[in-house]
């Protein structure tokens, strides 16, 4: 990889950090993890509220100390500066499209359906587990039913031969909707981009098993 003195602060389940994990990887640039664990609450430590006031991950700090948040900036700034290989088509209304389908998962799904949000379920609102599960597999397959429809269902990924924006957020969200029980069954075109994205080495290295805070 380029030498590219990158700090992600990053939790290895976390959707988001997967997501930029996933596009350092892709463009082979040379980045290190300093872990957050969200289940101990570091996201709410003073020394990190300070660096990401929003105490989520993934933050990015760039070499003269510039800090970067929220995941889908962040892949703004890294496709920008690094546009080699593209994530996002050079065609305004392709790139419309592809950002359409990311935004899909990133807005519509992830932020009603991450760990803040099951914990309020449970600990404000006092529903159960079983209660808490249903909702997030309700906003999964409302979700997965726009992108089934949303991606090109003759190519390995969304829009294409190779990966983009779009793919990152889906495999990462699709790694949750396993965790929450959610059948991919009735979405083969989802099913089949996770399957091309993980054959991908650059993804599966950004997979959450693969982190050194995986427990």
């Amino acid at each position: 990889m380029a030498s590219a003195p990158l700090t992600l602060y990053s939790y290895w389940r976390s959707t988001t950090s997967y997501r930029v994990r996933a596009a350092l990887n892709l463009k082979r640039i040379a980045y290190q993890i300093e872990p957050v664990d969200l289940l101990a609450g570091e996201q709410r430590d003073e020394s990190y509220a300070a660096l990401n006031p929003g105490k989520g991950v993934p933050t990015l700090i760039l070499a003269d100390g510039t800090v970067l948040t929220q995941s889908m900036a962040i892949l703004d700034f890294i496709e920008t500066t690094w546009p080699d290989p593209p994530l996002l088509p050079h065609d305004p209304v392709e790139r419309a499209k592809v950002l359409a389908v990311a935004h899909t998962v990133a807005i519509d799904v992830h932020p009603v359906n991450n760990l803040r949000v099951a914990r309020h379920l449970q600990t404000s609102i006092g529903m159960d587990a079983d209660a808490a599960k249903g909702w997030m597999q309700h906003w999964i397959h409302q979700g997965f039913q726009a992108f089934e429809s949303l991606v090109n269902d003759a190519t390995p990924f969304s829009f294409g031969d190779t990966p983009n924006i779009a793919d990152l957020c889906l495999v990462a969200q699709t790694y949750n909707a396993h965790r929450w029980g959610v059948d991919l069954t009735p979405f083969p075109n989802i099913a089949r981009i996770e399957t091309a994205c993980l054959a991908v080495p650059a993804i599966a290295a950004a997979h959450p098993d693969q982190q050194p805070d995986a427990q």
